[in-house]
């Protein structure tokens, strides 16, 4: 198995960092106490951390578990909130009750992240905590994020995009802390493999989650599978497209991934790139 290897980041204005994150420190402590949106990402790992800093058991970092979120992203939030003694707990999010999230149209992550915003904002109200958080960073303004709606409509902050902190930044300042994340990839939830009208389900997303542990136990560092009904898609790095290419590593994956279900195995010769399921739709950011 290959190690992943370190995203290299570029060189960061050093004072200009120091002043972001001194900025998000005054405004976790403002806050009081807070809820962290903690899915174990980078992102929300890093606000979780310097939240805990600053607010000690005022920070109350919180986990969504339902059938969209990986196994493994669950063993990460558990191993941080273990060896960083964050205040942690999960909460069952039920997104796939919702037919308008299981239509999986383009604005299904709205659904998501207002049913997840609905409990976390209920559970602050419940407990007197003064601010739910999310991890959305400078760098996610001129995406589509559909679930950045349900977060301004709900009240929720996002204090690393208030500190003006890009996803670079965060990496670095997240190396600095210790933070195992600094060099994670990027993740997402299952549904993103499945191409937008086609439905939601949990059978899809078990294939989908046991698909993309195959491809972790082949060495692969970064990738996606993704779900086009008996087809599965293989998106990898594009400096792990010579491994994918590799005869008896081939062999390996199409073996691996018929035995999951799926009819036919193709590989994706663009790579991997972040929403890809997007590409060919005329969205704007939200």
């Amino acid at each position: 198995m290959s190690a992943r290897p370190a995203p290299v980041l570029p060189a960061l204005d050093e004072p200009r960092l120091i002043d972001k994150e001194a900025r998000l420190r005054r405004a976790l402590a403002g806050f009081g106490s807070v809820i962290v949106a903690f899915s174990g990402g980078t992102d929300s790992a890093y606000l979780a951390w310097i939240a805990t800093d600053v607010l000690g058991d005022g920070a109350h970092c919180v986990t969504a578990d339902s059938a969209s979120y990986p196994a493994r992203h669950r063993e990460i939030a558990l191993r941080l909130a273990r060896d960083f003694r964050l205040r942690h707990e999960f909460i069952v999010t039920s997104e796939m009750d919702d037919p308008n999230y299981r239509a999986n149209q383009p604005d299904r992550c709205y659904y998501c992240k207002q049913e997840l915003f609905t409990k976390l904002t209920a559970l602050a109200r419940e407990r007197g905590i003064a601010a739910v958080l999310d991890g959305a960073n400078a760098d996610d303004r001129g995406d589509y994020r559909p679930g950045r709606k349900a977060a301004r409509q709900m009240g929720v902050r996002s204090p690393l995009d208030e500190a003006d902190l890009s996803k670079d930044e965060i990496r670095e300042l997240s190396r600095q802390a210790g933070l195992p994340t600094w060099d994670q990839p990027a993740s997402a939830c299952l549904s993103s493999r499945i191409p937008y009208h086609s439905e939601v389900t949990a059978e899809k997303l078990a294939m989908i989650e046991r698909a993309e542990g195959a491809l972790s136990d082949l060495g692969f560092c970064v990738y996606r599978v993704r779900h086009h009904d008996d087809l599965a898609r293989v998106e990898v790095g594009p400096d792990e497209m010579g491994r994918a290419l590799d005869p008896a590593l081939r062999e390996a994956l199409v073996r691996d991934l018929k035995a999951i279900g799926y009819r036919f195995v193709t590989l994706d010769l663009q790579g991997y790139r972040m929403g890809s399921l997007n590409e060919g739709l005329s969205l704007k950011p939200v």
